[in-house]
């Protein structure tokens, strides 16, 4: 079937956003696709996951970013319109792509995907090429269409340029979730100058480039990156929130192995339990259910999961401290054993959360995932990787930044009505 199936629109739609000021829609197809109760669903699953218990503001959701990431895509299709190596017939893919690149998002992603060993790459790809409204408004555009739009989001599409638009060091992707998540958290460190970035983009054979006139506005970007990694991304205070709820989640799982009774059944999460979750359960699973139960949880008869139920839900988060695994690791038996003569179970009280992040890398073949580095087109039309160029990416080049902390409940620490000489001991190892 051909492209003709799906028209323009009689009129334009227009959505109003915060920070592209307006996104566009002009295809039938795409206006089709934001309609299916898949991505409604985005509209139910925040794009922060627990940020909101550290920046009150950071309320907005997958469905937000969605269209800015189709927006942001679209404007870059619009630059490159009549340039060499740029084919007009893949506009509809990269813009199915762009705007369907998240659809798998489960509720508080990264955590929900720690415990339970799911992969929302891998939901995305059953959502589009299973049974669902996307996969019949995309089986429209041809029969292979769908598995195109999921071979660019896994990166295996032949046409490594399309890929790059959506997923490469500078992309639509981060180009809106960068800005999106600074205008949301409040923070001033998101922004850079867009527009100039998109005017210097240029197709080339297997990836977008940047005009060397360019190359400060993509430095303002990378920097912003770094930055808003370690000043929202991987804030301490959301992580100890993301203990807490990956806690939670392993609390329920380990019951549930036992064969406890819940006063609440965890209905939802049941075939998740077994391993065997079909695409119609998990498109159940979103932010507002899996709330729903913590807030039941709470009531529960088990003291742990009530309890961290009860952490989460009213922001009472655990207390953290520096921690260098090479030096303070012969600490950690000794605190384990301790938390537990306390009576405070160290699976479930003492944790260790590292993050780390590499702002920019150069081209290492070989590696496990191959990150194409950004390429300045000079004037002589020669390429340069861009840390050759730039004195500052060249600075925080292939640098990964680790980050460890160690997170436990100081209120119960503090509280010696009980264990009184086993609870100063550990205060005095966790701050000596």
């Amino acid at each position: 079937m051909s492209e003709s199936y799906y028209g323009l629109l009689d009129e334009e739609k227009v959505f109003k956003d915060p920070v592209h000021r307006y996104i566009h829609v002009r295809d039938e197809l795409i206006w089709a696709l934001i309609g299916t109760k898949e991505f409604q669903r985005l509209r139910r699953v925040r794009q922060l996951g627990t940020t909101f218990l550290t920046f009150h503001g950071a309320e907005h959701t997958r469905f937000n970013h969605s269209l800015g990431v189709y927006e942001i895509t679209r404007r870059i299709i619009e630059v490159f319109q009549g340039r060499p190596y740029w084919n007009e017939e893949e506009r509809l893919l990269t813009l199915c792509a762009a705007l369907l690149h998240d659809i798998g998002h489960g509720p508080f992603s990264h955590s929900f995907e720690k415990v339970f060993d799911t992969d929302h790459e891998e939901w995305t790809r059953r959502m589009i090429v299973g049974d669902t409204e996307i996969h019949n408004v995309l089986l429209k555009m041809g029969d292979d269409f769908p598995q195109k739009v999921a071979d660019v989001i896994e990166k295996t599409y032949p046409n490594k340029l399309v890929t790059s638009i959506i997923s490469s060091q500078i992309d639509a992707d981060r180009m809106d979730y960068l800005q999106r998540d600074a205008y949301y958290t409040g923070v001033s460190y998101g922004h850079f100058d867009m527009e100039r970035i998109l005017r210097v983009m240029r197709p080339m054979e297997d990836q977008v480039v940047i005009k060397q006139s360019g190359m400060h506005a993509v430095e303002d970007y990378i920097m912003s990156r770094y930055q808003m990694y370690w000043q929202v991304y991987f804030h301490p205070v959301t992580r100890s929130a993301e203990v807490i709820l990956s806690k939670v989640f392993k609390r329920v799982k380990d019951l549930y192995e036992q064969g406890y009774k819940f006063k609440q059944e965890p209905k939802h999460f049941y075939s998740l339990f077994e391993g065997n979750m079909s695409l119609d359960d998990y498109l159940r699973l979103d932010e507002s259910i899996t709330m729903y139960y913590f807030q039941i949880w709470q009531e529960e008869e088990d003291r742990i999961l009530s309890d961290l139920c009860v952490r989460f839900i009213n922001r009472q988060l655990f207390k953290y401290i520096e921690f260098n695994p090479n030096l303070q690791m012969n600490d950690w038996p000794r605190l384990q054993q301790l938390f537990a003569q306390a009576e405070i179970d160290p699976e479930y009280y003492l944790v260790v959360d590292s993050s780390s992040d590499l702002p920019y890398d150069f081209y290492r073949p070989g590696e496990e995932e191959e990150r194409l580095p950004i390429h300045l087109i000079m004037p002589n039309g020669k390429l340069r990787e861009l840390s050759r160029e730039s004195d500052v990416v060249e600075a925080i080049s292939g640098k990964k930044r680790t980050d460890h902390k160690l997170y436990f409940p100081m209120d119960c620490l503090t509280d010696q009505s009980d264990h009184k000489e086993i609870k100063q001991e550990i205060l005095s190892l966790l701050f000596k």
